[in-house]
């Protein structure tokens, strides 16, 4: 088994979270493991992304060559774009369909939705609001992206929410019924059945 993921987003949209769940998950499954970040001016709404490496075999290098991720996971449609020469000829986008406007000259969110379309494995929601339809609050919607992720990542999905309950769980049973609560509505989101 070998996944190569870029995520991808704005600052304070929890994509750390989504790298560290998975993390978890790999780890309780017995994969090998690695990691790079870029935070960027993630403080101010900068691009913020994380390379992330899975594999059955030892790993030696924590980056990402262009044309070779398996999948995107960006909270941000823009932020996928930008990652797109990464990603390998059958690779997988799932992506949030709302945009975080942090610049003037954004681009029209349309023309960005139609070029992500045009990748034949992509998953497009509205990860905010399938949140608050689970009960779980706006800032879980990185959790409903990672549940739209999970037929992709090769983690049995009862990893990912025992990773869930794990990262989650010194924040309480409230918080972590939410998150998994937000996972599953992902998962159903992206025809997956919970």
């Amino acid at each position: 088994m070998k996944k190569d993921i870029i995520l991808a987003g704005v600052g304070g949209q929890g994509i750390l979270s989504i790298a560290t769940v998975i993390g978890e998950a790999a780890l309780k499954e017995g994969l090998y493991l690695k990691q790079a970040e870029v935070h960027g001016m993630s403080q101010r709404g900068g691009d913020v992304q994380s390379n992330l490496r899975l594999s059955s075999a030892p790993i030696h290098s924590d980056l990402i060559a262009k044309g070779c991720a398996d999948l995107i996971i960006s909270l941000e449609p823009m932020e996928a774009l930008r990652y797109l020469p990464y990603l390998s000829k059958d690779g997988r986008i799932v992506t949030s369909s709302k945009p975080i406007v942090n610049i003037p000259n954004y681009p029209d969110i349309e023309e960005i939705l139609q070029h992500i379309r045009s990748i034949e494995h992509h998953v497009i929601l509205d990860v905010e609001a399938l949140a608050n339809q689970a009960g779980a609050p706006a800032q879980a919607a990185n959790m409903v992206l990672l549940g739209a992720a999970i037929p992709s990542l090769g983690i049995e999905p009862e990893t990912i929410i025992a990773g869930v309950s794990s990262v989650f769980s010194r924040k309480g049973d409230a918080v972590v019924a939410a998150n998994i609560a937000a996972v599953e509505a992902g998962r159903r989101a992206a025809g997956e059945s919970v």
